[in-house]
């Protein structure tokens, strides 16, 4: 096996050739996750409070998605680094096999718990209950698509080959946007059908996406050879999960959390929770920099692990801090000056204005903060402890934030709730410095060991 971009290109260079493309796809990602959300607030604020509370639900596909393609991109790029393409074989097959299952688990949260969830979060009120029903059911049911998408993107990501993997998340977005209004609105002669139409849209984008992956995995990616078999191996399934798992519990907090957090906002009106999903919006657009540089980080940190070289792992850590600072120093500072403008992208009432103006710019301060969370989290998988990931989840996403939150509910402040998340940010770096010390004690001792032994 030849040695990998991986491990020869320069590191500053290297995180911007595997950064940029994941960036790009991500904008397009978000972007298009931004236009179902403005398209759909044309519908009612109703509507766009319905899929706002769908997110938790969203959530757990996203879990199950994110952890088998954490913990696939971790051990196929560590068995390239180590040089050994049959691992790299057999940990690809039984993520496909693992790709199926987590689509089956979608069909059965689907159909045993979307109704009783929207019976509850929708506070009584029907329109926003069938709202969120029809998009929820529709993105649950025909997931395959996604799934397919997370394992096939995350073989191209493995290898460096990210502009591969733009042109998939390319593609499905492209999809979805032009289905966006055609289906929402009814154009060309179809119905209208609201926000089962933006659920269309996304799920055929998703399709397309996947099936572009396995051909341009099949044609362009000769290093991962792809081989469909019900036959898999117990130990690599137990090597995807040891680093996917913590990643899904992460995800599934998100999710939880999510539910916790519309609750309480519901408390003070349905607007402040649609004000909630703009910002899960606006911040996914604000991280894409810290979110693309963490894509490319695990396989570039996972890869020169396996392969014993201690130097460009620091120097791949400094630099993925630095160039994050950088960026998201800029975001902050738009996002400042622009929070009017963002709420007139979705039809803002006047009470959403008032409640969404100091929410955006108090928010804006935690996107911030959290890209240091989000960085070491893609160290720690990288590493291939996926465990202290979700320890500092839990401790940024529930530990600190709960109490806050909870103090805000019994005030009546929505202030202290927006500013909850950014002190609980603040609070949890240290945290992350603490576990990350401990980790690079543990992983460098582990490469000198492997290299005496070499020896």
């Amino acid at each position: 096996m030849n040695e990998s971009i991986m491990g020869t290109t320069p590191v500053p260079r290297l995180i911007i050739k595997t950064s940029i493309p994941l960036i790009i796809s991500l904008l397009v990602n978000n972007l298009y996750n931004l236009v179902d959300s403005i398209f759909v607030s044309r519908v009612s604020e109703d509507a766009l409070t319905g899929i706002s509370l769908a997110a938790p639900l969203q959530l757990i596909m996203i879990a199950l998605g994110c952890g088998l393609a954490v913990g696939l991109n971790a051990m196929v790029s560590k068995a390239m680094g180590e040089k050994k393409p049959e691992e790299v074989k057999k940990t690809t097959s039984a993520a496909i096999v693992m790709a199926f299952g987590a689509y089956g688990i979608n069909v059965i949260v689907c159909l045993l718990a979307v109704k009783p969830y929207f019976a509850w979060q929708a506070g009584g009120n029907d329109a926003i209950a069938r709202y969120g029903i029809s998009y929820i059911r529709i993105c649950m049911l025909f997931s395959f698509g996604q799934m397919i998408q997370w394992v096939f993107d995350r073989l191209l990501i493995a290898t460096g080959k990210s502009t591969l993997f733009l042109a998939t998340l390319g593609t499905a977005s492209m999809v979805n946007v032009i289905l966006d209004p055609i289906l929402i609105f009814g154009y060309f002669g179809f119905p209208a059908m609201g926000t089962a139409g933006a659920a269309v849209a996304t799920v055929t984008g998703q399709l397309a996406g996947g099936l572009l992956g396995i051909y341009l995995n099949i044609k362009r990616n000769k290093e991962i050879p792809i081989q469909f078999t019900l036959h898999i191996y117990k130990k690599y399934v137990l090597n995807i999960l040891k680093v996917g798992i913590p990643t899904a519990i992460m995800q599934g907090i998100m999710s939880v959390m999510g539910i916790f957090i519309n609750t309480i906002l519901y408390q003070f009106s349905s607007t402040a929770v649609a004000i909630y999903g703009i910002l899960l919006k606006v911040q996914n657009l604000a991280q894409i920099g810290v979110q693309g540089m963490n894509n490319g980080l695990i396989p570039i940190i996972a890869y020169n692990y396996g392969a014993g070289k201690e130097r460009r792992l620091h120097e791949t850590i400094r630099c993925a801090f630095l160039y994050a600072v950088i960026m998201m120093t800029a975001i902050l500072i738009v996002l400042e000056f622009i929070p009017e403008q963002i709420l007139t992208l979705f039809d803002a009432s006047e009470q959403m204005m008032r409640l969404g103006i100091p929410a955006v710019r108090i928010m804006s301060v935690s996107f911030f903060i959290s890209s240091a969370g989000i960085l070491f989290s893609a160290i720690f998988q990288g590493f291939g402890n996926g465990s202290y990931s979700m320890y500092l989840a839990f401790m940024r996403q529930v530990i600190l934030l709960i109490p806050i939150l909870l103090i805000g509910a019994f005030i009546g402040n929505i202030t202290v709730i927006w500013a909850g998340f950014a002190i609980a940010e603040a609070l949890s770096v240290p945290f992350g410095i603490w576990l990350y010390k401990k980790i690079k004690h543990n992983t460098m001792a582990a490469i000198s060991e492997r290299m005496a032994e070499a020896v």
